[in-house]
């Protein structure tokens, strides 16, 4: 009976020492024991059924820091419903330049008033508005606007034929550039009027004389605003476009000319700027009767008659074209090009 008691006694000991002693002791309390060897990976599973949901919730917290993001791309994406008033907005953009005109009339007529010249050196404004009205009047206005418009237009557009693949071959060959770079640069900041003599020589009185000056005082001016804009394309653009297969032409069509865009598009504002100085050096000198009359050839005539009002007026008529050109082509453009880049908003 005793020793009954005894060993009943040693397992009821071991049974209640074996899960505490299990931990300390590793697999010699596992081979003694084999209950709780079975139970002691339990607390491992119940740790990574802990865990689990605390991992299945990171997806969540991350899906709703994307929502989130997105919707805050989407609300910079969003148009603005909110416009001002059509007429607000006309007398915004209305105002400013009217009043501008307006004050240099007034000073204009204050000159007249006080003579700080004489009149016949320097004419009102009403006088030179009915000069533009007699020339309005015997049907010659539009005749010289458009002979000059039309030349403008014309060696503008040669100019961005030639001028093009030029800036593109001196911005992507470095020995052309280092070649004709510094030469472009050069010939953008000679006068035009300084290639009339050559050009009367050259061609004589005529209008490839015109065109020849149009072309040198507009090429350079495109050239070196496309290479300005190639200038400026991040290496990454061009890294992808060949990893997509673009190269050659279909590069430039597709990833070089849209990258430089925004410097091509001042190049070529520059470009209808030197055209049109260029082609008024070229009608101030180059005069023939067979040539037709533009604004230059007009201005010429107000100078050789000593008329200040005819002067004026062709001055006048110069500005307007000019602003007018800026105006209704190119601003559009460059607002389409900054707006589809995010750089311009819409109000």
């Amino acid at each position: 009976m005793a020793s009954t008691e005894t060993g009943t006694a040693a397992e009821a000991a071991g049974t209640a020492d074996g899960p505490a002693a299990g931990p300390v002791d590793g697999p010699a309390a596992g081979a003694g024991t084999g209950a709780p060897a079975a139970e002691a990976p339990a607390p491992a599973e119940e740790a990574s059924s802990e865990e689990a949901p605390a991992a299945a919730k990171k997806p969540d917290g991350g899906s709703s820091d994307l929502a989130g993001l997105e919707a805050g791309l989407d609300a910079l994406d969003t148009k603005v419903s909110d416009r001002q008033p059509w007429l607000r907005t006309l007398t915004a953009k209305a105002v400013p330049p009217v009043v501008a005109i307006a004050l240099v009339l007034g000073l204009w007529q204050l000159a007249y008033h006080f003579e700080l010249k004489d009149h016949y050196l320097l004419p009102s404004p009403v006088d030179v508005a009915r000069s533009l009205q007699d020339k309005w009047l015997e049907g010659t206005l539009l005749d010289y606007v458009w002979t000059s418009v039309s030349r403008g237009a014309l060696g503008f557009l040669a100019s961005v034929v030639i001028g093009t693949p030029l800036g593109l071959l001196v911005a992507r060959v470095k020995p052309v550039r280092a070649a004709i770079g510094p030469i472009l640069s050069g010939l953008q900041s000679l006068p035009s009027v300084a290639w009339v003599p050559a050009a009367i020589i050259w061609f004589g009185l005529s209008d490839a004389t015109i065109y020849a000056v149009v072309l040198l005082g507009a090429v350079p001016s495109i050239a070196n605003g496309l290479v300005a804009g190639v200038d400026q394309i991040s290496p990454l653009y061009l890294r992808a476009g060949r990893t997509i297969g673009a190269r050659g032409l279909t590069g430039v069509r597709h990833i070089l000319l849209p990258a430089a865009l925004p410097g091509y598009l001042a190049g070529l504002k520059q470009g209808w700027a030197f055209s049109w100085r260029s082609l008024m050096a070229a009608e101030l000198i180059v005069n023939a009767a067979d040539l037709g009359t533009g604004l230059g050839q007009l201005l010429e005539q107000g100078r050789e008659l000593q008329d200040m009002s005819w002067v004026l007026s062709a001055i006048l008529l110069i500005l307007i074209v000019g602003i007018g050109i800026e105006l209704l082509i190119f601003a559009p453009i460059e607002r389409r090009v900054l707006r589809s880049r995010g750089l311009l908003v819409k109000s």
